[in-house]
């Protein structure tokens, strides 16, 4: 071969390695670009679940028992508690330690979580309990367009169990920032006297307006089943509704308190105008 010949050869041949470089290195530049803008434009779904310390809640917008017959009564608003009639109603409860023999207490007793199926206030309206008292216990509330007012989107907390404010805006990671506390816990109820219940009044305890409150995530944890006895909400100066609101439900439903429950109620209301 010429010395013409292979100078021409070695640079064919180097020009096409170097063509061969830049096409793998501009394949593997749109290759990463393609790549950044595909992860950047998914999300995550959005089902706006939620937990609670005592059972689990199913996702706000979750089919908890709409019977479909919609009467667009929402849940009532809170009334305050009578504190002398509370007092009253205190003496009449009656008195007794837990039994050994009352069957181990069980969420599914009363029934699917926040069943609109009841004949309690807000039953039947259409609209799952639990966002009956978002509606009620938030301000500033925006619903979800097209179902009936009944999902709630948005809203303010002024949480009465620490006398904080809390901002709600339905999601997957926030909308068990705000639980639905049961007042009067279920498994005190159970133990107090709702095993002998039939089903329909342990749905009917479970889902009514005046056992349920919205609240924070830490409180309702702590609290999880525990009577008066055993906790209290830190906002001293709610102490007294809230004890007055667990007698009420108590009388109402006929339900019992144990000797250290009643103590502490009565130390409380002893401090209640």
């Amino acid at each position: 071969m010429t010395r013409t010949k292979l100078v021409t050869t070695c640079a064919t041949t180097l020009f096409v390695a170097l063509s061969l470089v830049a096409c793998d290195q501009g394949s593997g530049s749109s290759f990463a670009r393609k790549s950044t803008t595909t992860s950047s434009q998914q999300s995550p779904v959005d089902d706006g679940t939620s937990s609670n310390g005592e059972e689990n809640e199913l996702p706000d917008d979750a089919d908890t028992g709409d019977t479909g017959d919609a009467t667009g009564q929402p849940a009532p608003a809170l009334s305050a508690v009578d504190i002398n009639a509370a007092r009253t109603a205190l003496g009449s409860l009656p008195t007794r330690g837990f039994s050994p023999n009352v069957p181990k207490y069980d969420r599914n007793e009363f029934g699917k979580p926040w069943s609109d199926d009841v004949t309690v206030d807000g039953g039947h309206n259409g609209c799952d309990t639990r966002n009956d008292i978002l509606a009620r216990d938030l301000t500033d509330v925006e619903f979800k367009p097209a179902k009936r007012n009944c999902i709630v989107t948005k809203g303010k907390l002024n949480d009465p169990y620490t006398n904080t404010t809390i901002e709600f805006k339905r999601g997957r990671k926030s909308s068990d920032l705000i639980p639905i506390d049961h007042v009067v816990a279920l498994g005190d109820a159970w133990y107090s006297g709702a095993y002998q219940w039939d089903a329909d009044r342990r749905r009917n305890f479970a889902n009514d307006p005046i056992n349920l409150q919205a609240t924070n995530r830490e409180s309702n944890t702590q609290k999880s089943a525990k009577n008066a006895a055993e906790w209290l909400p830190p906002n001293t100066a709610y102490q007294c509704e809230y004890v007055g609101r667990q007698i009420t439900i108590k009388s109402t439903y006929g339900l019992s308190v144990t000797p250290a429950e009643k103590n502490a109620m009565e130390k409380v209301l002893a401090t209640c105008s």
